[in-house]
């Protein structure tokens, strides 16, 4: 591979690393104090459009490399959208099936982007699934899938599986680290399957002891995709909460307004799990005052424009004619 021609034998070659990081972008109008650096990590820059690329190729790989998977035997996997998008499209780059488990309330452009990429898709009745961005019901279909056809289906498991973590400690750790300069204080990340904040957290401050992490977390009944709050998070087996600073409560509301200010402010084409990321990165920095952060940006906003119709009322309006609504 040449990163600086950008010519690629494959698409997996585009996946990042430290010679081929996810870029940096600082943050500026919406930022609140001018001696406090804050930088957006761009994770829809992955090739399949997210940060769960990363854990995704991880937990293929090792599946590949121990025999599991085959022209004969794919994958399921429980998904709030982007761990399966990205499995769904590398399994089928590598010439393997993937069943897709999903929640009903994960968004409509998620489902649709799993079956466009080639997802068998399992949707699972919401009152199966008590946690909105992903529920214990779909966890427990999948394993079900995965035991009653083995001969069928491997499930790589993003929510015990040690290969999410190690993805992000020989990945988006060490980038961090290069692209800062070793400057960095505060991590600002989200909770999902934590491996994001175990991984990289665990890399950092290896590092610099001296680094805060903080996650965000939304408030209890939360319509923010793929992300938990400390209720939900029974389900992970890769949460470290001694890794962990602290964890504040942001309102589900101000993950989707915080997005469109990054999205019209900034340039930023920002996910809702970013918005909620970008307020807990506000207050820190309104008490702190001086640093230098760093907000992991999980995805774009893209997948999920019928949410935030949904609850930004100022979007709601003006999207039909006149004459169409007689």
């Amino acid at each position: 591979m040449n990163h600086t021609t950008r010519v690629y034998d494959s698409i997996f070659e585009l996946l990042p690393d430290v010679e081929n990081p996810t870029p940096l972008v600082r943050v500026r109008r919406l930022n609140p104090s001018p001696t406090f650096e804050l930088f957006a990590k761009l994770e829809w820059y992955n090739p399949f459009g997210s940060v769960k690329d990363r854990a995704a190729w991880a937990m293929l790989h090792e599946l590949e490399q121990r025999g599991e998977v085959h022209a004969h035997r794919g994958i399921v996997e429980p998904t709030s959208g982007n761990t399966g998008l990205s499995l769904a499209a590398m399994a089928g780059a590598r010439g393997y099936r993937m069943r897709a488990v999903v929640p009903n309330r994960v968004p409509l452009e998620k489902k649709l982007l799993l079956k466009i990429v080639g997802a068998e898709l399992d949707v699972v009745s919401d009152e199966l699934c008590p946690a909105p961005g992903l529920g214990d019901g779909s966890i427990n279909l999948a394993k079900t899938h995965a035991r009653a056809q083995a001969d069928r289906y491997a499930m790589p498991n993003q929510y015990e599986n040690p290969a999410n973590v190690e993805a992000h400690f020989r990945t988006t750790g060490p980038e961090i680290w290069r692209q800062t300069e070793g400057r960095i204080t505060h991590l600002f990340v989200s909770l999902g399957t934590c491996g994001t904040v175990t991984g990289t957290g665990r890399f950092l401050r290896q590092q610099n002891r001296r680094i805060r992490i903080i996650a965000v977390q939304p408030g209890p009944g939360h319509d923010v995709p793929g992300l938990r709050n400390l209720d939900q998070l029974a389900v992970s087996k890769l949460f470290d909460p001694s890794l962990i600073d602290e964890i504040l409560e942001i309102e589900p509301e101000l993950a989707y307004t915080r997005a469109l200010e990054l999205c019209r402010q900034e340039g930023l084409l920002a996910g809702p799990s970013s918005g909620l990321i970008l307020e807990g990165a506000r207050r820190i920095i309104q008490r702190d005052g001086n640093g230098l952060g760093v907000m992991i940006f999980p995805d774009n906003v893209f997948k999920y424009t019928t949410n935030f119709r949904k609850h930004v009322r100022e979007l709601q309006e003006g999207l039909e004619s006149p004459a169409s609504r007689v």
